[in-house]
């Protein structure tokens, strides 16, 4: 993902996540951290329009996955799981052993998802998002 990916992605950001939608700042300032502690990546159709994009940092033996969205009308096709294949990767080459994340506890699809990515529950953080839901913490150990 670039700077110029930013008008699509927020447009899904907006969009995926209507209640805590993340600001084109705090956007901007994960990607002036690429490559260094970042990796994000955008999917694209046939015909270049970004349908979805994810992130991770990474720093030591953790990483975390930041953000992970896919447009409602591309959902079920197998994107997000392609983008967390390439944000576990990611995390592989830069040496973490374990990967975190959270998940809105209203979610069951995305935590289904990651169940089947091998995350499993290691927590809840009580009124985690801007509207009160809880975030289901979620962590898969990393083979070598």
């Amino acid at each position: 993902m670039t700077d110029a990916d930013l008008p699509a992605v927020m447009a899904i950001e907006r969009a995926t996540f209507p209640l805590d939608a993340w600001s084109e700042g705090m956007m901007r300032g994960e990607l002036a951290d690429q490559p260094r502690t970042r990796h994000y990546v955008v999917a694209l159709r046939d015909d270049g329009e970004i349908v979805g994009y994810a992130g991770l940092a990474a720093a030591g033996d953790q990483a975390d996955v930041q953000t992970i969205a896919v447009l409602q009308d591309h959902q079920s096709r197998g994107i997000g799981g392609a983008m967390l294949t390439e944000l576990l990767g990611e995390a592989r080459r830069r040496g973490a052993r374990e990967i975190f994340l959270e998940v809105r506890a209203d979610n069951p699809r995305a935590k289904a998802v990651y169940e089947r990515f091998g995350f499993e529950e290691i927590g809840l953080r009580r009124r985690y998002y801007d509207d009160g839901t809880d975030a289901v913490m979620m962590r898969r150990k990393l083979d070598g």
